[in-house]
């Protein structure tokens, strides 16, 4: 399926330029065929899991309620038969034809590409009118869900509650969203779906990290590769009034010593690259059941090619190349391959230098990529 016909029979570029990060967009039939559904007995099975990110939330007597996973069997046969919602991250890690549909939506940069998270609701399931501070595609698979939106921009959250729920949602426009519809919603645009029939939401949601967490991720970056000359010294320290004041002169020489601390454009981009590729905590990955050695695994790549594991991400910027928070050894030659490889998420049969597949080897050592046509873990 093309992107064209996701997006309704409007093309990727009219789409960025008139709604992206701008306003929503109402997409009918936009994707029926998903493959199997991920409906409530397969959502629940994955929130047991410990690599997997899970909320319950329930809404009861007035209040509403939220508990994280992994889950026991046991706690779902507790659930009423209405307004709770079991949502669960990334479900694209766990699910093969899942993660097919997230990577359709490759008209948005990789970069800015986050998970598809999946919720099931029966009659009543919501999570409250909120914004979110991210780009999302909110497609329904299976069952009816009206969803209403609203360009406010008070944030005025209900107190206490454990999750952010506005205390005065002013619905503008209102949809009801029946297998294969999908509704496109800009950042901090406040929308309010409510589960009219049991059914799923896909959630494709985008990466857009405060600037406070940048800076910090980006001061942690810069503590393990900075290394400044020099030692406080003050070898005419003069006797003060107040032992207790930290002097001007002290102030002035560490103003000094920090003022060595420099940035540019290539120190943010191999930031950037070690920073969108690293895998959130819980993500690990498993090495090949019946690993190859070096040589038979060099013949099979190159008869075979390679495939990115589902949790894998590869990104690259100008001669660098990034995977799961590490800077592959890439040598100008094979920058053109690396490319392809996060571009396609495959990398086909060919012929590749030694250099480029013993490294290839490693990652495949490490579960980053297997050989095309081998079983995932």
């Amino acid at each position: 399926m093309n992107t064209v016909n996701l997006l309704g029979g409007m093309s990727p570029e009219q789409f960025l330029a008139e709604y992206w990060h701008k306003k929503p967009l109402l997409i009918r039939g936009a994707l029926k065929d998903v493959g199997p559904h991920v409906d409530f007995a397969e959502l629940s099975r994955l929130a047991q899991l410990e690599d997997a990110e899970s909320r319950l939330i329930e809404y009861k007597k007035g209040k509403w309620h939220l508990e994280r996973g992994p889950f026991r069997a046991s706690r779902f046969r507790k659930l009423a038969e209405t307004d709770w919602t079991l949502l669960v991250q990334g479900v694209n890690h766990h699910l093969p034809h899942i993660d097919e549909i997230l990577w359709r939506f490759n008209f948005i940069p990789y970069a800015r590409l986050d998970d598809l998270m999946i919720s099931y609701a029966p009659p009543g399931g919501t999570v409250g009118p909120h914004f979110d501070a991210y780009d999302v595609f909110l497609l329904q698979v299976g069952g009816k869900k009206r969803w209403q939106i609203s360009s406010q921009r008070d944030d005025d959250f209900i107190e206490d509650a454990p999750i952010r729920v506005l205390k005065d949602f002013r619905m503008e426009q209102e949809f009801v969203l029946e297998h294969g519809d999908m509704l496109y919603l800009p950042p901090h645009c406040a929308h309010y779906g409510v589960a009219l029939e049991p059914g799923m939401t896909y959630s494709i949601g985008f990466r857009a990290p405060p600037a406070q967490e940048l800076a910090t991720q980006f001061l942690v970056y810069l503590q393990d590769r900075i290394c400044l000359d020099g030692v406080y010294a003050d070898p005419d320290l003069k006797l003060q009034a107040e032992p207790a004041r930290i002097g001007d002169e002290m102030i002035e020489q560490v103003a000094g010593l920090l003022s060595q601390i420099r940035w540019d454009k290539d120190t943010v981009c191999d930031f950037l690259g070690h920073y969108l590729t690293e895998p959130k905590a819980h993500v690990f990955y498993g090495a090949p059941e019946d690993e190859l050695d070096e040589d038979a695994f060099a013949a099979q790549a190159v008869e075979r090619g390679l495939e990115l594991d589902r949790k894998s991400q590869i990104l690259f910027c100008d001669a660098c190349v990034y995977c799961n928070g590490e800077k592959m050894e890439a040598a100008e030659e094979d920058l053109a391959a690396w490319r392809r490889f996060g571009n396609l998420r495959r990398l086909p049969a060919g012929d590749y230098s030694d250099e480029m597949l013993s490294v290839l080897y490693d990652g495949y050592l490490a579960g980053y990529w297997r050989l095309s046509g081998d079983v995932a873990n």
